[in-house]
Parts: C-alpha cells; structure tokens; sequence
C-alpha cells in the first residue's frame, strides 16, 4: 500500500484583482484545460482516485493537493507563465480576452493581442513540487472573507 507520500501536485494561480465569481470561472476552466493537456504519463502521476464511502458511493477525486495562491496582478502571473515555459512545466493560463461574446469572438480577440498586452486572470500549473515551489512559492493562499450571514452576522 502507498504511503500517501507525493512528488506532485496542482497549484492554480489566481489574481486577486478580480471578481470572486469570474475566479472561480476561470479556474474551473484552467483546471479542465490542463487535464486534457496532459499526457498519459502526466494524467498517472495526477493519481485520480474513487474514494468510497460506507454505502458504495464513488467519490472521484485527485489524491494530490491542490494549493490556491493569489498573485498582486497580471505581471506576476506573466512571470510564472514566463517560468513554467523556461522549465518545461505543464501549465495552462486564462486571460481577459477570454470572457464576454462567443468563444469564436474571444478566440479572434486573443489573436488580436499582443503578448505584453493580455490580462492574465490566472495560471494553473502540475508538476513536481520542488518544481513548482520554485515559481509560486512567493505567492499568498487564496483567502475568501465570508460575506455576512443572514442577519447580518459572519457566516461560521
């Protein structure tokens, strides 16, 4: 049996300049992005496994961490694209030209920027983790305030 000890894992990289809702967007979409980037030897060390509670039911997931980080802005998540490329690390990012209109307009919008000029919204990286440490370790944890509960008070 398996140690539970890991070589890899996901880190997805977010900028904390945009909305909450658009985040989550687009870190759902880099997250299945990536997995059908990856090749097969890719998609065994992302060790996806059913975990099985009493009744029998399957509860798909990856048994690697997945770390939440927020970047100050776009040229931080710039730079780390910029240093998964140099290393060879698999990655896929999302940028504001990827939102609003039809995929076939976004698409063409995207063609239209010049590299310098995309607004990263994010980055979502697999690999090894001193790898990875080595780009995003000087980014912060994703923190979400809860918003007040009915009744005004702070959800708990």
């Amino acid at each position: 049996m398996n140690d539970g000890q890991t070589s890899h894992k996901f880190v997805l990289v977010l900028n904390k300049k945009i909305d909450l809702g658009v985040a989550l967007n687009a870190a759902a979409h880099m997250a299945a992005s990536l997995v059908n980037r990856a090749s097969e030897d890719d998609r065994k060390q992302m060790m996806f496994v059913d975990y099985v509670d009493a009744d029998g039911g399957m509860h798909p997931v990856s048994a690697l961490s997945l770390v939440v980080l927020r970047a100050d802005n776009s040229n931080k998540i710039r730079q780390a694209r910029e240093a998964a490329l140099e290393k060879g690390i698999l990655f896929v990012d999302f940028t504001e030209t990827m939102t609003k209109d039809t995929y076939v307009e976004q698409m063409q919008r995207t063609r239209a920027t010049a590299s310098d000029d995309l607004e990263y919204w994010g980055i979502c990286l697999f690999g090894r983790k001193s790898d990875l440490d080595l780009i995003t370790g000087k980014f912060s944890l994703w923190r979400v305030v809860n918003p007040p509960a009915e009744g005004g008070e702070s959800a708990r």
